[in-house]
Parts: C-alpha cells; structure tokens; sequence
C-alpha cells in the first residue's frame, strides 16, 4: 500500500548492494594489480581509490545489517507508519 511518504521511509536493499560492492572490491583488486603489472601508474591509482572507496562502502553495509530489521527489512518486519500529519 502507497502512503505517499515513500521518500522519507525507504528502505535500502541491503543483501543487493552487499553482493554489488563485493563485486565492485574484485575488479578492483584486480584492475590495479592488472595496471601495477602493465606499468600504468595512473590507472592503478584510480583502481586503488575506487578500492578504498568500495571497501568504506562495505563497511558501512555491514554495520547497517548488523543493526538488525531497522536498516534490513524482511518479511516479518511491518513498513514504517506513515508520518503524522503536519502542519497547514
């Protein structure tokens, strides 16, 4: 059921953007020792930021399911109430 307060109570597919960064961390690894290899200092640079940028994403993934149904919905955990009514 739409409550029209779908903005401000979304919820993040954690399980999806957990496999997604796993992901994203292997071809990272894997490009900047690709370019480490090849000799392309510049190219392996970039691969090691968006390393280090993956793995901080991870991290936050992780804690978000660690923080139990609030951040990792699932079948038994009802939708947030909609927002009381404000002001005119």
């Amino acid at each position: 059921m739409r409550t029209g307060s779908e903005p401000m109570t979304a919820r993040s597919a954690l399980r999806a953007r957990l496999w997604l960064s796993v992901w994203g961390l292997v071809w990272a690894i894997v490009g900047t020792v690709a370019f480490v290899l090849a000799g392309r200092p510049g190219w392996a640079a970039a691969c090691g930021v968006l390393w280090l940028v993956v793995t901080v994403d991870l991290a936050v993934i992780l804690r978000h399911i660690r923080q139990g149904p609030h951040y990792q919905p699932g079948p038994d955990i009802p939708p947030y109430r909609p927002p009381e009514q404000r002001g005119p």
